[in-house]
């Protein structure tokens, strides 16, 4: 139907040997400060206060450590797969400027779905780059065989949230959306998966586990997939287990309809400080998912997708992250009641944020100049050792197109990481806090920024409709 290409594919695996070799470097990494603060010469309340703020922030660590193991594929009885197969599920695709490649790749990985999705729309925000005939002719061709219904609309430029509300305002029959981006190419049971979760009727929303597809592109990008897995697989990892995911990630999630139109008004007309919000949409939508029950995520669910490879694109999305967090923060406060794990998890969050801050400024500026205390040598392994303990979970995805010894090869680049947590991206997370008032997108205006030039659809004759609609099957 599509060519033989092999479609991307990639699992989590689960492993015993990866939660005692993390166990091992988090102990290592206690010594390593223990023996720091021995050797520095520090007085005795200077040196009872570190050493009461390393001991809390290794029980935080080890807890964490836990909980992320925790973690587990959720499965179905075949009485609950017969009811998911029976939900409507319906697929939102924004595309905003988005390079041809990518976006062929990612409506191909629909027609190769173990379950495909019901309808999927693709909504073209207004792009400037391209009108996408060949690809767009190409893709209603073949979702029509595949027996998919599709709508493929033009809009004026609204914002990404306002191109997924067109999509759900022909698609008022669904019961789950899954939303998508214009350059996620989804592995070959993704849906399938990530439909699983809703078998429990608690559970709102469902995150997939994202991986690059341009990872080893440059060291930017490689270092990028390493700490951006690593975090799903650690800090969502742990709070999954608790059934309080605070953000989705844009690029593969589901979420029961209901969750998206009842609050599509709030949604669109999202303010901060009188000014519109343009991004950190993923975040919204999980803390609605939030306050009806349980937020997932589901490791078996993968998806790939582009990774920026330019610094200048990287931190441009950083600090649309930052701020958006910042604002998403002030929601979460002001909506998630006390008694449940996420606002206690988002609370703590912050905390560990504010404390390393402090630490490392209490260590590298404060004993320096006012105590003559240089931090010992011990000290600096710490971080690297913790880094590379959590990084070991980036070891346990198992990639279609990548041998084992090339991720580890990256997996010990983790220090790199490491570093650019700790001062680029810190400043930057503080900045963003102070700006977040700035709430414009940022990105894209000027073209797709990444593009895959390998991959093109087959020559199709345009559809000459900007619309076409395909009458939605009642049953699968």
């Amino acid at each position: 139907m599509t060519g033989q290409r092999t479609p991307l594919d990639a699992r989590v695996h689960r492993s015993g040997t990866v939660l005692a070799a993390a166990i091992t470097l988090v102990a290592a990494a206690v010594w390593a400060g223990h023996h720091g603060l021995q050797a520095a010469t520090h007085g005795d309340a200077t040196g009872s206060r570190l050493a009461a703020v390393w001991t809390v922030t290794f029980l935080i660590l080890l807890a964490s450590t836990l909980m992320y193991h925790l973690e587990r594929p959720r499965r179905v009885t075949a009485r609950a797969r017969r009811r998911l197969d029976a939900l409507h599920v319906a697929v939102l695709l924004p595309v905003y400027n988005e390079d041809e490649g990518y976006l062929y790749l990612g409506l191909e990985s629909f027609l190769t779905q173990t379950r495909r999705p019901d309808s999927v729309h693709v909504v073209d925000d207004g792009s400037t780059s391209s009108d996408y005939a060949q690809v767009r002719g190409w893709w209603l061709r073949h979702a029509r065989e595949a027996g998919i219904a599709t709508t493929w609309q033009r809009t004026a430029n609204g914002g990404k949230r306002h191109a997924q509300a067109a999509g759900v305002a022909v698609s008022p029959h669904a019961d789950v959306y899954v939303t998508v981006d214009s350059d996620s190419c989804l592995a070959p049971n993704a849906l399938e998966e990530l439909l699983k979760p809703f078998a429990k009727a608690r559970v709102q929303s469902v995150a997939g586990i994202v991986l690059a597809t341009n990872h080893r592109t440059n060291l930017l990008t490689r270092v990028t997939d390493l700490w951006f897995t690593t975090g799903q697989l650690t800090d969502r990892s742990a709070l999954s287990a608790m059934g309080a995911v605070l953000v989705n990630s844009g690029p593969l999630a589901a979420y029961r309809a209901p969750v998206v139109r009842d609050n599509l008004d709030s949604y669109l007309g999202e303010t901060f400080l009188g000014r519109p919000v343009m991004f950190s949409d993923d975040s919204l939508l999980t803390l609605y998912a939030l306050l009806r029950g349980r937020t997932v995520q589901q490791p078996s669910a993968v998806v790939f997708t582009a990774l920026p490879e330019k610094a200048s694109h990287f931190l441009r999305m950083y600090m649309r992250w930052m701020r958006g967090s910042t604002i998403r923060s002030v929601w979460r406060m002001r909506y998630l009641p006390l008694t449940g794990w996420a606002y206690w998890a988002h609370l703590l969050r912050w905390f560990q944020v504010a404390l390393s801050t402090v630490v490392i400024g209490w260590l590298l500026v404060v004993e320096p100049l006012r105590y003559g205390h240089t931090p010992p040598a011990s000290f600096l392994v710490v971080p690297f050792l913790i880094g590379w303990a959590q990084a070991l979970r980036y070891l346990s995805v198992v990639r279609s197109d990548e041998r084992m010894r090339a991720r580890a090869v990256t997996w010990l680049l983790m220090p790199l990481a490491v570093i650019g947590a700790w001062t680029v991206l810190r400043v930057m997370r503080w900045y963003g806090a102070a700006t977040c008032a700035r709430t414009g997108w940022g990105t894209r205006q000027n073209g797709a920024e990444v593009s895959l030039t390998t991959t093109t659809p087959p020559t199709a004759e345009p559809d000459a409709e900007t619309t076409l609609q395909l009458a939605l099957p009642t049953a699968r």
